[in-house]
């Protein structure tokens, strides 16, 4: 085996993982194999014959280059996002894709990502590392110039804010999709006591429509809100179709074969905490919605 075939086997062997952290940094799938990609280039230029671990060494590169990129993102923005919903990765209702499993391993929601949005670059990269890699903090520490105190704090007050804002879904995923199901039966309905009844009192709704559609970016907290923009939309339930969203239940709305919007649901004890709505028409032709429209009409 030459020292290319060699490099680029020990390489795959830590693509999934990197995959992952670069996701969960940048919330963008683009992005993200942009940083792993860079990362395969940095370790073809470099002598990694003295490196002990090289996922530990990878998983470096890949933070590093992803930190820069959401640096570079801040500096760029002329104004912050009010809501900004990260890539959704689709799956039929059947089951995830295999090669999207471990980019979704540790329920990495719609609606964590979201929160992991508000965050700056430092905390993000602490959290992330730390809380969903195991990551030690001396080790943290010199990529964004501060001591494992500091990188420990910056990691503590990320970890509030998900807590707060990003509650844990409930680990029976069939319970997940029966509640939504729900949700969407009483819209289809026009029940609006019903569609009240699976939201928790104080559920969030976040949509993001992007630079095309202003209009439809937005947040409403409360059930009653929540649950009046719900059964206004009902005229859509004919083009609702069932999708995991980041591993989780949610849906499609699809015409023609273009999808219209993504919606992410977060239930947690029996009810329906957050919805996260991707409705950017831009970001949206990106997406291949053939598996959830396939009659393209």
């Amino acid at each position: 085996m030459g020292d290319r075939d060699w490099l680029t086997e020990r390489f795959e062997e830590h693509r999934g993982r990197l995959r992952a952290v670069a996701y969960r940094m940048l919330g963008s799938v683009s992005e993200a194999d942009d940083a792993v990609q860079d990362a395969w280039l940095r370790m073809r230029r470099a002598d990694t014959s003295e490196v002990d671990n090289l996922g530990a060494w990878l998983t470096t590169v890949v933070a590093r280059v992803s930190l820069n990129m959401l640096r570079s993102r801040q500096t760029r923005r002329e104004a912050p996002l009010d809501v900004h919903v990260p890539d959704p990765i689709l799956s039929p209702d059947s089951g995830v894709d295999p090669q999207d499993q471990a980019v979704l391993a540790d329920s990495v929601g719609l609606a964590l990502l979201v929160v992991l949005e508000t965050l700056t670059p430092a905390e993000r990269l602490a959290f992330v590392l730390h809380d969903m890699f195991a990551v030690p903090f001396d080790e943290i520490a010199p990529m964004i110039d501060r001591t494992p105190d500091a990188a420990r704090q910056l990691a503590s007050r990320a970890r509030r804010r998900v807590r707060g804002q990003a509650p844990a879904p409930d680990p029976d995923v069939q319970r997940q999709r029966e509640v939504v199901d729900a949700f969407f039966a009483a819209s289809q309905a026009g029940d609006f006591e019903a569609l009240v009844a699976v939201l928790h009192p104080d559920v969030v709704l976040r949509s993001d429509g992007g630079r095309a559609r202003p209009g439809m970016t937005f947040t409403l907290h409360g059930a009653q809100a929540v649950g009046g923009q719900a059964f206004a939309s009902g005229r859509l339930s004919p083009f609702v179709r069932r999708a995991l969203v980041n591993g989780t239940p949610g849906a499609v709305v699809a015409m023609r074969g273009q999808a219209q919007f993504v919606m992410a649901f977060t239930v947690a004890e029996g009810r329906i905490v957050a919805i996260d709505v991707l409705a950017d028409p831009e970001r949206l032709r990106t997406l291949d919605v053939s598996a959830f429209d396939p009659s393209g009409t």
